[in-house]
C-alpha cells in the first residue's frame, strides 16, 4: 500500500485528488495539508511514502517544500501536481528534489500511475513539459537577480528592497539592470512577468 500525502491550497482539488485516488485499490491519502509549510510535519506524522504537491500554496510553495522534505523526510518521494506547467518551475523543481511532475488535466488514471512510478523510485515527467523546458534552457538570472527581482516584483522602491535583502541601493540597480537586460524586458514589472511566466521566480 502507498501511504499519500496530498498538499494543495484549494480544498475543493485536494478533496478531489483524495477521492480520486482513494479509488485506487494500492493508494492510501494518509494525510491533507493546505499549505506548504505544513507539509513537512505531516509527512512525518502519517509516514507518507509520496507527496504529492502544489506548487502555488501559502506558507511556501510546493518547490521550496520539496526541497524541505527531501532533507528532513528523504523517503518519502516527492510528486508535483500544478496548475502552471512552466518549464521553469519543471526545472526548480528537479533541482529541489522531487521525483515526477505533472500538470492537474491529467487523467486520474495517469495520475494514480504517476504516483506508483514515483513510489517505486522512478522518475515521471509530462513529456510535452519536458521538451519545452529543454528547449528554453535554464534560468538566465543568477540567485542573486533571482532574490532582487522577487523582492522589486511587489511595487516596493529601490529603498525597500535593498532594505529587504541587506544591500546598497545601488547593487540592486545594478542587479534589476541585468534582470532587465537577460530577459529583455522594458521595465523591472515587465522582467518579473517574464520571469514569472517561465517559472524562474
Amino acid at each position: 500500500m502507498i501511504r499519500l500525502l496530498i498538499a494543495d491550497d484549494q480544498a475543493l482539488v485536494r478533496g478531489a485528488l483524495t477521492a480520486l485516488l482513494s479509488l485506487e485499490a494500492d493508494i492510501e491519502v494518509v494525510a491533507e495539508v493546505g499549505r506548504g509549510d505544513e507539509v513537512v510535519d505531516a509527512a512525518r506524522s502519517s509516514a507518507a511514502d509520496v507527496a504529492l504537491l502544489d506548487i502555488e500554496m501559502p506558507g511556501i510553495d510546493g518547490i521550496a517544500a520539496a526541497a524541505e522534505l527531501r532533507a528532513a523526510v528523504p523517503h518519502c518521494r516527492v510528486l508535483i501536481v500544478t496548475t502552471f506547467g512552466r518549464p521553469g518551475y519543471l526545472a526548480r523543481a528537479m533541482q529541489a528534489g522531487a521525483s515526477g511532475f505533472v500538470v492537474k488535466d491529467t487523467p486520474s488514471a495517469q495520475l494514480a500511475d504517476a504516483v506508483r512510478r514515483v513510489a517505486s523510485g522512478l522518475r515521471v515527467v509530462d513529456p510535452s513539459l519536458a521538451a519545452e523546458s529543454l528547449a528554453q534552457g535554464d534560468s538566465p538570472l543568477t540567485e542573486r537577480e533571482t532574490d532582487v527581482l522577487a523582492a522589486a516584483r511587489t511595487g516596493g522602491s529601490i529603498a525597500d528592497v535593498a532594505r529587504i535583502l541587506h544591500l546598497s541601493e545601488g547593487t540592486v540597480r545594478n542587479h534589476l539592470s541585468a534582470v532587465i537586460g537577460k530577459t529583455g524586458a522594458r521595465n523591472r514589472a515587465d522582467a518579473a512577468r517574464i520571469a514569472e511566466t517561465n517559472g524562474w521566480l
